[in-house]
């Protein structure tokens, strides 16, 4: 038995290769987005993978997963503080005050692609590098915004063929709307601490809206019966998401109220939602990390960057989840579409001639095959005949010198010379007529 050699390196962990077949709906999402993004008025964003550390610490909130156990931070040789951004939304929001956004007409659409980093457990849909396109709304508190943030994630996922997926949505109110909340969650919690987890534990005195974030199942009972945020409401925050539910209504758009709803970062206030799969369709994924988009409204993000006050309502769509899902569930079926004219050569001249060749054949938009590395005529139409094209272009060294070509039919086997400067326009005429 043949024994196989052990590679020296490998992907690392949670952070996958994007291979050819995999690119052909990457391709298609990012093209996807984009188009709406752009129909939509959002205007292409792109931000450093490496962020001041201090900018996630300061906005994601010490107590969250996220900057607790999952950011990959170090410090550079010059002593400054990094951290490969784990999400899109501080950065954005960071340079929208940097570059004076805030001095063109608002609200201000932006919309970005790009990789994040958490150093979390790798498994299904979870991973340590991944892709998020995300839509922010900068600039206007009405809540329109946050309707329109959650259609056009919608509408994204409805043309990557992603039907039926379900709005989750909650509001998180204003800071003097937490205030209340918070004091009524620690009555609730006070007899319980000693059962809750230890995170739990840890973080029930400095923001108890955390509790309502957690994984463990144990805990997850106990927040059941815990108050529920639209009982701490004021009138202005009740009555924003009142208006944000009846534009949901008049648009179409599905939504289940998910009252222990609060999202992962504390910069999120007002409204909160998550897009997840119809039921049914994701049975081994527990409902905690099967979202496929999520976001909410982060009016006070600016004020903690320094900035003055700036409402703001945004939404992620989680790129590898969704391409995932779609592949799961065969909701696309791509393939690259193959040259239809494979260029035989024979000979250091007849390859040189090939190479120019291909030039125009790339400018009149057709596609061509070659294997240049190969000097057998017989061995590269032999893989011709194999990749199923139509022609075969073939310039050996007699015509190499007499500026001449073959087109050889690969079906009949009929083939002509023709001049050498003829021979882009004879092939396409000779391909249109096979359509």
């Amino acid at each position: 038995m043949k024994k196989t050699r052990k590679l020296l390196f490998q992907n690392p962990k949670g952070m996958n290769d994007i291979l050819p077949d995999d690119e052909l709906y990457w391709e298609k999402a990012r093209h996807t987005i984009k188009g709406i993004a752009e129909f939509y008025n959002f205007s292409r964003i792109d931000t450093p993978l490496l962020e001041d550390t201090g900018l996630f610490v300061r906005n994601l909130g010490e107590t969250s997963d996220v900057v607790e156990k999952e950011m990959y931070s170090f410090k550079t040789k010059g002593g400054d503080a990094l951290t490969l951004r784990p999400e899109g939304t501080a950065s954005i929001m960071r340079a929208y005050l940097q570059h004076g956004f805030f001095s063109q007409t608002q609200p201000v659409r932006l919309y970005y692609i790009g990789a994040m980093f958490r150093h979390d457990n790798p498994q299904r849909w979870r991973y340590r590098q991944f892709h998020h396109a995300g839509f922010e709304i900068i600039g206007d508190a009405d809540a329109v915004y946050d309707a329109q943030a959650i259609f056009v994630v919608q509408k994204a996922l409805e043309e990557l063929k992603v039907k039926d997926a379900i709005v989750q949505i909650n509001t998180l109110g204003c800071r003097s709307c937490r205030h209340h909340y918070r004091e009524r969650l620690k009555a609730y919690y006070r007899n319980k601490a000693d059962k809750l987890c230890r995170d739990c534990k840890r973080r029930f005195a400095k923001n108890p809206l955390r509790l309502l974030d957690c994984k463990n199942e144990e805990d997850a009972a106990i927040k059941e019966k815990a108050p529920v945020i639209i009982d701490s409401l004021c009138v202005s925050c009740h009555n924003h998401f009142k208006n944000v539910l009846e534009i949901l209504d008049f648009l179409r758009i599905s939504y289940q109220l998910v009252p222990y709803l609060v999202r992962g970062f504390d910069y999120y206030s007002r409204t909160v939602f998550e897009v997840v799969p119809p039921r049914g369709s994701i049975d081994t994924l527990p409902t905690s990390q099967n979202a496929l988009a999520s976001g909410g409204r982060f009016d006070y993000l600016a004020e903690l960057l320094g900035g003055r006050p700036t409402p703001a309502v945004g939404g992620a769509i989680g790129l590898d989840r969704l391409i995932e899902f779609i592949r799961e569930k065969n909701l696309l079926k791509l393939s690259r579409t193959k040259p239809r004219l494979f260029i035989v050569q024979l000979g250091d001249l007849a390859k040189r001639k090939a190479l120019l060749l291909m030039e125009d054949f790339r400018r009149i938009g057709l596609g061509a095959l070659e294997s240049f590395g190969k000097d057998s005529i017989k061995t590269q139409l032999r893989i011709a005949d194999k990749e199923g094209t139509d022609l075969a272009l073939i310039i050996g060294q007699k015509e190499a010198h007499e500026d001449n070509a073959i087109i050889r039919d690969m079906r009949s086997g009929s083939q002509e010379t023709v001049p050498i400067e003829k021979v882009a326009a004879i092939v396409k005429r000779k391909l249109a007529r096979r359509l």
